[in-house]
C-alpha cells in the first residue's frame, strides 16, 4: 500500500495553488479574508472531496468474509454536498452590516468559488478548476476597473472608508465638522482619549466619498486644519 499517492498529491497541490491565487487578489486588496483563508478553503474543499470519492468505501460480506472491494454502492457526493453548506459558515463571517451599509459579500462570494475549486481539484477535474480560477480572478479584476472606467454613475462608486485619527482633544469638533462638509456619509463618529496622554484623542467614523481624489484632500486638509498626528484611511469596500 502506497504511503503517498501522487495523483492525491497533485491535486491537493493544484487546489493550494489556486487558492493562493484567488487570495493574492484578495490579499491586495486588504481584505479581512485573505492568502491564508483562501489556500486554507480551497485545500480543505479538496480533502474533504477526495475524502468522499475514495476515502469510504462499502464493502460486501461474503461466506463470513469481509470482501476488500466496493461493491459500487455508495453516495459519493454526500460529504462533497455538506461543503456547499458549510462554507456558507465562513462566508458569513465575512459579511459586515453597519447601518444601511454591508460589507464583504464579495470576499463571502470568494471563499465560496474557492472551495468549488477545491472540489474540482479533489475529483480531478483540472480543467474545471483552472477555467474557474482565471474567471474568478478577472471577475474580481478586470469588472472592477469595467465599474470605474465605463460605469461612473453607479452607486458603486461610492467608496466607503474607516477613518482613524490621532490628534488634541480639543480638535474633535472641527475635524468632524470637516468630515460633515466634505464626506457623502459620516457614521459612528467616536472620540476615545489616550491612556497615556488624556490631552491626545483617537477619533474613528465611517465615511463615504463619492471621488479618490478626495482621500488625499482630506489628508492635507486634516494636517492643515489642526494639530493631527497621525490619519489613516482602511477602505471598507468588498
Amino acid at each position: 500500500m502506497e504511503i503517498f499517492s501522487l495523483d492525491y498529491t497533485i491535486r491537493l497541490l493544484v487546489a493550494a495553488g489556486l487558492g493562493f491565487l484567488l487570495g493574492l487578489e484578495r490579499e491586495l486588496t486588504n481584505k479581512y479574508a485573505g492568502l491564508r483563508t483562501h489556500i486554507l478553503v480551497c485545500l480543505g474543499a479538496c480533502v474533504f472531496t477526495l475524502l468522499s470519492i475514495y476515502g469510504f468505501p462499502t464493502f460486501a460480506d461474503g461466506d463470513n468474509v469481509i470482501v476488500t472491494q466496493a461493491t459500487g454502492v455508495r453516495d459519493t457526493a454526500r460529504i462533497a454536498a455538506q461543503i456547499v453548506t458549510g462554507i456558507g459558515f465562513i462566508g458569513a463571517g465575512t459579511v459586515l452590516r453597519n447601518g444601511p451599509m454591508v460589507f464583504g459579500l464579495t470576499t463571502a462570494a470568494t471563499l465560496w468559488i474557492a472551495a468549488s475549486i477545491g472540489m474540482a481539484c479533489g475529483a480531478g477535474m483540472y480543467d474545471v478548476a483552472v477555467i474557474a480560477t482565471i474567471l474568478s480572478v478577472a471577475v474580481l479584476t478586470i469588472i472592477r476597473i469595467f465599474e470605474k472606467n465605463f460605469l461612473p454613475n453607479s452607486g458603486k462608486q461610492i467608496r466607503r472608508y474607516k477613518l482613524s485619527v490621532y490628534c488634541e482633544g480639543k480638535d474633535a469638533k472641527t475635524i468632524y465638522g470637516y468630515l460633515m462638509s466634505k464626506a457623502d456619509n459620516v457614521n459612528d463618529f467616536s472620540e476615545k482619549k489616550l491612556i497615556e496622554n488624556p490631552q491626545k484623542c483617537r477619533l474613528t467614523a465611517s465615511i463615504e466619498l463619492c471621488h479618490k481624489k478626495l482621500i488625499d484632500d482630506i489628508y492635507k486638509k486634516l494636517y492643515e486644519l489642526t494639530d493631527v498626528d497621525s490619519v489613516s484611511l482602511q477602505e471598507l469596500n468588498d
